[in-house]
């Protein structure tokens, strides 16, 4: 029964997860718009969720300590970090800086909103759930 809510609630768990760091790296793009030789990143969206979803969640954030001997090694996914790509910009600037700004207030937007449908539908899911437990 567990393994059925987990995997109910797993897939907006990743969505929500990627979606606000997807808003961390748009911010740092819109906080870096003067800084010389400057270039934005992004990730591909779908591609990161894909393979969260086939992966697991496997956060890096906690680390793992072994109090024994014989107790298995943790692993670690690789950070998202590593997952980062370049912007190339429409119009190239002088001083080398590849954020647009009308561009990445688009995305930020963008993002921003379809992190506030998925928290609607995933509460919406969570109030369905409830209801038919309360019955």
């Amino acid at each position: 029964m567990i393994d059925k809510l987990d995997s109910t609630l797993r897939f907006h768990q990743e969505a929500l997860n990627l979606r606000a760091r997807r808003q961390e790296v748009l911010s740092a793009n819109i906080a870096h718009a003067d800084t010389p030789n400057y270039k934005a990143r992004d990730f591909d969206f779908g591609n990161a969720l894909t393979q969260a979803m086939e992966r697991g969640r496997q956060s890096g954030s906690l680390a793992m300590s072994g109090t024994s001997g014989g107790h298995l090694p943790g692993t670690s996914a690789g950070s998202l970090d590593d997952e980062l790509l370049y912007r190339t910009p429409a119009q190239s600037s002088i001083d080398g800086n590849t954020v647009e700004m009308d561009a990445e207030r688009v995305k930020f937007a963008d993002n921003a909103m379809r992190y506030e449908a998925n928290l609607t539908v995933l509460s919406s899911k969570i109030k369905t759930m409830l209801s038919a437990l309360q019955q």
